[in-house]
């Protein structure tokens, strides 16, 4: 994805951002093969009803409203429905953090300034000041997004939300139903278990593997499986939680 030019509107305050997604996929790319030939498959736009390869041009929108029944929309059409100014981050209003469900982030970007700008240090010293977030709305591609700003050292970190819609929460709320002799001993695990979030530690294994398995391959060898082991279980859960204890000590 390429750097994105926008601006910050914050009162009658514009001020010019360059935004950069800060997530980066990481997965090892493999391509689709012929297994007789191994030339890579490519994928053709067929109609089934004029029995024909379609161009890119003669392609249009469709919204199926009944069975088989659509509506058709054009690149003109759908051009007329974009929002004004959507190439900026409009801010709507402070909150705090803490009042967002991490299950509403999505995807996040950093938001730099081309060169040192007065507004946007300023901003920055108001969010850090004020110890809240902007909640704002933009446009990114062709969808439309409400959005939060925050206060890094670094800079601002701007990281889109998904709609109550798109959350699937449960409503229920548990009940404690454990006894305290259990609760002591799940408050010890943790105890015994406490650590700090180091993410350079955190390694993807699975990549790993594969990282692992294509050297072995280009080097003649061939791959060997891990035997997996089998944990025992134990249905009982004061059982389970001493023995988790003992394990961990």
């Amino acid at each position: 994805m390429p750097n994105i030019h926008s601006n910050i509107s914050f009162g009658l305050v514009n001020i010019p951002i360059i935004m950069n997604p800060i997530i980066k996929n990481n997965d090892t790319s493999f391509n689709q093969l012929h297994k007789k030939c191994l030339n890579r498959i490519e994928y053709i736009k067929y109609c089934p009803h004029c029995k024909d390869e379609v161009k890119e041009k003669d392609i249009i929108k469709g919204y199926e409203y009944e069975k088989d029944k659509y509506l058709t929309f054009d690149k003109t059409e759908l051009n007329k429905l974009k929002l004004e100014n959507d190439h900026e981050i409009e801010i709507v209003s402070f909150i705090n953090i803490q009042d967002i469900d991490p299950s509403y982030f999505e995807k996040s970007y950093t938001l730099e300034t081309e060169k040192s700008s007065k507004a946007y240090n300023l901003f920055c010293e108001a969010l850090k000041a004020s110890k809240k977030v902007a909640l704002a709305k933009t446009v990114i591609g062709s969808k439309f997004y409400y959005c939060i700003l925050r206060f890094t050292p670094t800079g601002i970190i701007m990281t889109t939300l998904f709609f109550k819609e798109e959350v699937n929460l449960p409503n229920e709320k548990i009940t404690n139903k454990s006894s305290s002799k259990e609760l002591e001993l799940a408050i010890k695990i943790i105890e015994e278990r406490k650590g700090k979030f180091e993410p350079e530690k955190l390694q993807d294994e699975y990549q790993n593997n594969i990282k692992n398995a294509i050297n072995l391959k280009l080097n003649g060898k061939t791959i060997k499986g891990k035997k997996k082991t089998q944990k025992k279980q134990v249905t009982d859960l004061l059982e389970a939680l001493e023995k988790s204890l003992k394990k961990t000590k």
